[in-house]
């Protein structure tokens, strides 16, 4: 595998000015269009490629300032290349097509030799000028996700026509972004998007992505303020300072998190069924383990923020229950295969929680349905679900009660289905749905901007249902994405080459027995997959 990093910026300036007609009748490509550029590596190698810029994805455009993707195809580039699709998406706004960037996971996937296709999506903050002179906000939700799913069905429409894999697709984004990849790789095919996409003029094609990247993935936002609630209300007190009426809020949300958190039935890798009563265990765990890892690769980890740690060796059990050949006794344990730093025995998560909360200020609740509760403004979110007119609306049912002050009101049926529509953890076991099988998900151990259970109940649930997980608490991370490419790279590298031999195995078996089905044979890709990852 390469190992280099990109450091200069892609110059595209001259592929960007070229303007593309807003297409007519049916999504169009045109393999004559394209520009060639370049991209300089910090080995000084140059990785050149092909550019093809404003392709739109839909036939009815309503937003062409965003509703279109450019592709940059690497020189070397065929039919089996993996896609890398990243999408630029923060606070849920919208998120223009953009070139290469050297600084970021683009530029790293060009390097190694992937199609990058970077798609524009609608968000919260786009408008259009109608012809009567209003403005028109063209995308609350669920507007960005149908955005993403139109720009892999046009994928999979010109598979043929253009270099790259549309059954190798890898879809890549941070925070809001971050949840758009998940909702992509949690809803493929579902046929409740059916309708908005047919509306749109999407390709009648599949939406299904091969695996997704969800860096601090902001997700369930139903259930995220009392998730954050139930997590930090330790910290009241203590760091965090709230009136009277926040305080009230932030307990009564709180109340609410265990009875949800009970409803997924979620559990362990051993079966251990989680509950609210051992969930905070299972956290102090996956920090444990976040910190341990750290502290082993030679990072300090000071005992003031919770941590407790032994000095002394750690062994494992010996083979053979103690014994040697013949039934002799083994002279002493097996050492552990660890040799570093001093392990770490205990945490103490509300101290930790506290550490947490200093370095970042936690925000007041409702952290995500705040408008008009305790003298809160109107979030990104509450911003999300309002409508083409440009209003904020509460989504659940709590905010909408407290801000009108009717105990009896509640959310309407047009935001509870925008709102299911947005969350993955609805759809991850839902018939008629190809979930990804494969996914990375990364969360700082420091990011205070959901809380830990979210993308942890998102990463259960996944590998519960019997996906390809690969799930860590970043230790020391804020609220950040597009880190430890390293690590990201090598991790999609170890799925296709697992992937393309099978797929050339099963290919052979299939021409042998006159087996051939390709729906049958990616299923069967995918379930090997699984295996041979958990072998490794």
């Amino acid at each position: 595998m390469k190992k280099y990093i990109v450091t200069a910026l892609v110059v595209v300036s001259s592929v960007c000015a070229i303007a593309g007609e807003k297409p007519t009748s049916g999504v169009m490509f045109d393999a004559s269009k394209g520009v060639a550029g370049s991209v300089s590596i910090s080995n000084g190698k140059v990785v050149n490629y092909t550019a093809y810029t404003r392709l739109y994805y839909v036939t009815n455009v309503e937003d062409s300032t965003y509703q279109y993707m450019n592709v940059f195809i690497p020189d070397g580039a065929d039919q089996s290349t993996p896609i890398f699709m990243p999408n630029y998406v923060g606070g849920y706004m919208a998120a223009k097509p953009q070139s290469v960037n050297a600084d970021d996971a683009s530029g790293r996937a060009l390097a190694e030799g992937y199609v990058v296709t970077i798609p524009g999506v609608r968000g919260r903050n786009s408008v259009v000028i109608n012809a009567a002179g209003e403005s028109v906000y063209t995308g609350r939700a669920p507007k960005a996700l149908l955005d993403l799913k139109a720009a892999v069905r046009y994928l999979r429409h010109f598979d043929k026509e253009m270099p790259g894999d549309a059954e190798k697709i890898i879809t890549d984004g941070t925070s809001a972004g971050g949840a758009m990849s998940a909702l992509l790789g949690a809803t493929g095919n579902n046929p409740v998007y059916e309708e908005y996409l047919k509306e749109m003029g999407a390709a009648d094609e599949r939406d299904d992505i091969f695996a997704a990247v969800c860096f601090c993935p902001i997700t369930d936002l139903d259930h995220a303020d009392a998730a954050y609630e139930w997590l930090y209300g330790c910290t009241n007190n203590v760091t965090r300072h709230l009136s009277d009426e926040q305080a009230e809020v932030s307990k009564e949300l709180a109340s609410q998190y265990p009875a949800y958190l009970n409803s997924l039935n979620l559990k362990k890798a051993d079966g251990t069924l989680l509950t609210s009563d051992n969930y905070l265990d299972y956290l102090k765990e996956l920090l444990m383990k976040s910190a341990q890892e750290a502290k082993d690769y030679g990072a300090t980890i000071p005992d003031s923020i919770g941590f407790t740690f032994s000095g002394m060796p750690q062994f494992i059990a010996p083979v053979n229950g103690g014994m040697r050949e013949h039934g002799r006794p083994a002279l002493r344990p097996e050492r552990s295969a660890k040799s570093q730093g001093e392990y770490i025995t205990d945490l103490d998560l509300e101290r930790y929680l506290n550490y947490v909360v200093s370095k970042t200020p936690l925000k007041t609740p409702p952290a995500f349905d705040s408008e008009g509760v305790a003298g809160n403004n109107a979030s990104g979110e509450n911003e999300e679900f309002g409508d083409e007119n440009g209003s904020s609306v509460n989504f659940t049912d709590y905010s909408l009660q407290k801000s009108t002050g009717n105990e009896d009101v509640q959310v309407d049926s047009r935001i509870k289905t925008a709102v299911k529509l947005m969350n993955p953890m609805y759809f991850i076991s839902a018939p008629n749905t190809t979930v990804s099988q494969h996914w990375y998900i990364r969360h700082g151990a420091i990011d205070r901007d959901t809380a830990f259970p979210v993308p942890i109940n998102l990463a259960t649930k996944l590998q519960n249902e019997g996906k390809d997980v690969n799930f860590k608490l970043a230790w020391n991370r804020p609220h950040s994405g597009d880190y430890a490419l390293n690590e990201m790279f090598e991790w999609i590298k170890s799925l296709l080459d697992i992937y393309n031999s099978l797929r050339i195995g099963n290919q052979r078996r299939c021409a042998r027995f006159n087996c051939w089905k390709y729906e049958l044979m990616i299923e069967t890709l995918n379930r090997e997959i699984r295996g041979r990852i958990n072998l490794i």
